[in-house]
């Protein structure tokens, strides 16, 4: 390999901030927050032994207490939120790592049991969302949405921006806005839980518009250098269906690049699942569209991740599971190790079994 040829455990420079390798943790959610929806001391252990990763994105966190959609997830709104997170960005510097919080909002992907008073989640239209949620220590269905009016739309574009605000307060190094897994941003991008009529609606321009005022709020409160994106163009998450996916995300990424985003961060394929689920979507197309650094995730192994970067078609590469079970992942991946197996029972919920105990390759 020439020396010009970039490297999976090479620097990297994202925005104003130096990664020491281009491996990313990706943001999983592992319902452990405690009361008041604080992360815990645990929280802060289980970031800081993976803090080898170039770049930390937290589990999602809600913008507000209507933007929860599964138990005991941690929130970025309230005072003891923000220095709950403080511990946790101080004990992942301490070990010289970086890392960004993903700001969540569910939408409809969510439960009454969940929302204040027991209200009705919420989602651009009042399609409900045939999939299932975490509450009450078990999986059920998600509850029936009602439509946001767009009266209502710049108070959460302003939870965002709030959210992000808080974020850096809490020492982060930046922020991810999710607009992935059919949760709210991608409810409003998509023709198939999306079917207002007003300025919201109907065509690419005006799905694009929700979306596009909370990247606004964001990047207008933290500067575009410290706000990326996730999005998965084409994933069947949460029962999202789009007509025509391709010029929807064209369009996107074009305003993405006139906004100077920090990063891009895209599932190919099904999240979690199978990489072809739409065969004829070119990721391509979208990664010609924007020139600032481009983040890939799904199902990469290492001899996948060293060809992505060596070929220059990824500036990164973000594992998600295998952070779970392999705190060290990247000096397993640097050395060819074998990884642990990841214990299925203890990923949601729980305290420090499947969580913090999972051993490094010294300590085995």
């Amino acid at each position: 390999m020439s020396a010009s040829t970039p490297s999976l455990f090479d620097p990297y420079r994202l925005g104003e901030i130096s990664l020491s390798n281009r491996i990313v943790m990706a943001p999983l959610t592992r319902n452990r927050a405690g009361a008041g929806l604080v992360p815990t001391d645990l929280t802060a252990r289980y970031y800081a032994q993976r803090a080898t990763a170039g770049l930390l994105i937290s589990e999602g966190s809600q913008v507000s207490r209507q933007g929860q959609g599964y138990q005991d997830t941690p929130g970025i709104y309230s005072p003891e939120q923000v220095a709950a997170w403080r511990k946790v960005t101080d004990a992942v510097h301490a070990e010289g790592g970086r890392i960004f919080i993903q700001l969540w909002h569910v939408g409809r992907v969510s439960h009454v049991d969940l929302q204040e008073g027991g209200a009705a989640p919420v989602g651009p239209s009042d399609l409900i969302a045939n999939t299932k949620t975490y509450v009450n220590n078990g999986f059920a269905a998600t509850s029936a949405p009602r439509a946001l009016a767009a009266s209502e739309l710049p108070g959460i574009a302003d939870d965002f921006r709030r959210a992000a605000a808080n974020a850096i307060a809490a020492g982060f190094d930046g922020v991810e806005i999710h607009g992935a897994n059919g949760y709210l941003i991608d409810q409003f991008l998509r023709d198939g839980a999306n079917t207002r009529t007003d300025a919201y609606g109907g065509s690419i321009e005006n799905r694009l518009r929700f979306p596009l005022e909370i990247i606004d709020a964001v990047a207008g409160e933290i500067g575009a250098s410290r706000t990326g994106i996730r999005l998965s163009p084409v994933t069947p998450a949460n029962d999202l269906t789009d007509s025509d996916p391709q010029p929807l995300f064209n369009r996107l990424l074009e305003e993405i690049e006139a906004r100077k985003l920090v990063y891009v961060h895209v599932i190919e394929g099904a999240t979690g699942g199978p990489r072809d689920v739409n065969p004829g979507f070119s990721f391509e197309e979208l990664h010609k569209r924007y020139s600032g650094t481009w983040m890939v995730n799904n199902g990469y192994d290492l001899g996948m991740a060293r060809d992505v970067i060596a070929s220059g078609k990824a500036d990164l590469v973000a594992f998600g599971r295998p952070f779970i079970s392999n705190p060290d992942l990247v000096e397993r991946l640097r050395r060819g190790a074998p990884l642990n197996e990841l214990k299925r029972e203890t990923l949601y919920g729980g305290g420090a079994e499947g969580y913090v105990d999972y051993p490094t390759l010294d300590a085995a």
